[in-house]
């Protein structure tokens, strides 16, 4: 919950909980070189949530999004979604099993069919530039059953810093290989020389297969939903686009 790093120092990878990297104080955060072995730096910048709790159903969902900013959800993925290149996407088979997480920016009305505006990890090729809309009020691909919300706490008053310790390091898990400069584009033998690395170890990886909240949710004001009246909501929102600004980083995978 708190001492999360950027992409400054802990780069977004495409790795699932079968195919996770060994945990190291090295995957929390660390600075390279070309030609040289990473490292974990002295100290680095932290950040953290104040508030955070599960989430399920429509409106309750249409709240938080609006008055606080995206959620994250769990959804079942048909192959009609893997094959997806726009629209809005009604799931017609009846997949309800959740397979992955995604992040739900808005949600909107076009043509009297309500949607939600999902942000995936699939790439900018994928989609509508990395997004997509799926039917919303209907728990399609099972998209309204299981999200989470968090606020952030404030570590932009005060930053908040970590001091790497000596045992952090020196982890045995940290990885110190020095790699060729420039990287050596894809082949076969590449990839199975990069899998021996990343293969799940005994007793788990820094990826697990399902994370909960363990304690219950943890607030100390209104939810979000029990602050403004149904009939007050907007007809849509759109988080790349709040009162002309973008709250959303950038897409990549």
């Amino acid at each position: 919950m708190n001492e999360i790093t950027d992409e400054t120092c802990s780069v977004y990878r495409a790795r699932g909980h079968d195919n996770g990297e060994v945990c190291s104080a090295m995957n929390v955060c660390r600075n390279c070189s070309p030609g040289e072995a990473c490292f974990v730096p002295d100290k680095y910048l932290t950040y953290g949530v104040e508030e955070y709790g599960s989430i399920k159903g429509e409106l309750m969902m249409m709240q938080e999004i609006y008055q606080r900013g995206p959620i994250a959800c769990g959804i079942a993925v048909p192959q009609a979604l893997d094959d997806y290149t726009g629209g809005i996407y009604c799931d017609d088979t009846g997949d309800m099993e959740i397979v992955h997480d995604i992040s739900i920016v808005g949600y909107g009305v076009e043509d009297g069919q309500k949607y939600w505006l999902v942000r995936n990890s699939w790439g900018t090729h994928w989609g509508e530039n990395g997004f997509f809309r799926v039917c919303r009020g209907t728990n399609n691909i099972n998209i309204e059953s299981d999200c989470a919300w968090s606020t952030p706490k404030d570590t932009w008053t005060e930053p908040a810093w970590h001091i790497t310790t000596d045992a952090e390091k020196n982890d045995p898990n940290n990885d110190t290989t020095v790699y060729p400069f420039p990287q050596p584009e894809y082949t076969a033998s590449v990839s199975e020389g990069l899998a021996s690395k990343l293969v799940r170890p005994e007793g788990g990886a820094c990826r697990v297969d399902y994370a909960g909240f363990t304690n219950g949710p943890v607030k100390h004001t209104p939810y979000a939903w029990e602050t403004i009246a149904k009939e007050d909501l907007p007809d849509g929102i759109d988080w790349r686009s709040k009162d002309g600004k973008n709250y959303l980083s950038w897409n990549k995978n």
